[in-house]
């Protein structure tokens, strides 16, 4: 595929609208339509993209190479069922669906109709986790916490499903191992879904994961701490660093190993255009993506084995 890749969005409420933006900015994308709901919200995010207003995503079933989907959660696998059966890439955001089942099936239709499905964990296109490579010989033990303060958006999911899940896909790849045990617990606490909850997660290899997540906190942090033999690694999401904490080869004090650490800083970046470009070049060349359907639905079967036991 040499010429411009036709492109929508459906779905531009506060997350949607980024999405647009993106897809208006890549040179190899066409942007066709956006498509709302609300025609107001359609109209005003077209406007500001330069592209034409949608209120039914059907009508661009037939117009378009390409699609992002960012429309509440259970409506995923109607909506990414539909472009997939006619042919088109889908990039969907997380969660991939409400259950296994329909991850399953949407898996199937994409292999089965040979186009791209990614699913839209963005913190796989964070700079510090591609920063992690090379650094990681096995982790034993994985320590995370990601809070944020209330916001209405997103709350039609509990945290884990809202929050967690981005630790979840990440600890799950870091791991490469299955999943042995879960244990959780979580509160409601301004909605009618848990707003706090903490996982602890072994694995069959023998690390184990303590994962907290809450969208009722003061304060946004996002980290993780990765502890293996002889270093451990700590990561800052938000403000993109990594240091590296590792035994030296002297001793501070007698009996005691001196620590030698290592900084490093990222530049912010932009994770949503870069992963929106790798989606284009998947649909460009036919490579695997980095979030496949696959990663997708396994940190919602995760995800939900955690919320069966909150």
């Amino acid at each position: 595929m040499t010429e411009k890749i036709r492109t929508a969005v459906i779905g531009v409420g506060y997350l949607g609208l980024f999405h647009a933006e993106k897809f208006a900015q890549l040179p190899e994308s066409d942007l066709i339509g956006v498509v709302d709901t609300s025609r107001p919200r359609a109209e005003e995010v077209a406007a500001k993209v330069g592209t034409a207003p949608y209120t039914d995503y059907r009508e661009l079933l037939d117009k378009v190479d390409a699609v992002s989907i960012v429309v509440p959660t259970q409506f995923h696998f109607e909506v990414a069922r539909a472009f997939l059966e006619r042919g088109v890439h889908v990039l969907l955001e997380k969660p991939v669906t409400t259950t296994v089942e329909e991850a399953d099936e949407l898996i199937r239709l994409a292999e089965d109709n040979g186009v791209v499905f990614q699913v839209g964990h963005l913190e796989r296109f964070n700079p510090v986790i591609v920063g992690l490579k090379g650094l990681l010989t096995g982790p034993r033990f994985i320590e995370s916490i990601r809070i944020a303060p209330f916001k209405p958006r997103g709350t039609d999911v509990n945290v884990v499903l809202d929050l967690m899940i981005h630790d979840i896909d990440i600890i799950q790849t870091i791991v490469g191992s299955p999943v042995k045990q879960i244990s959780s617990i979580g509160a409601p606490v301004f909605t009618d879904e848990e707003d706090i909850a903490n996982a602890r997660i072994q694995f069959e290899n023998g690390c184990v994961a303590n994962v907290t997540a809450s969208r009722i906190s003061l304060k946004s942090e996002r980290k993780m701490r990765i502890f293996q033999a002889d270093s451990y690694i700590s990561v800052d999401f938000q403000n993109k660093k990594l240091a590296v904490f590792r035994k030296g080869s002297g001793e501070m004090l007698p009996g005691v190993p001196k620590v030698d650490m290592e900084e490093k800083s990222f530049d912010q970046g932009d994770a949503l255009k870069s992963e929106i470009a790798s989606f284009l070049e998947c649909v460009r060349t036919g490579a695997k993506p980095v979030v496949s359907g696959q990663d997708g639905k396994r940190a919602l079967e995760t995800a939900i084995k955690i919320s069966k036991k909150l």
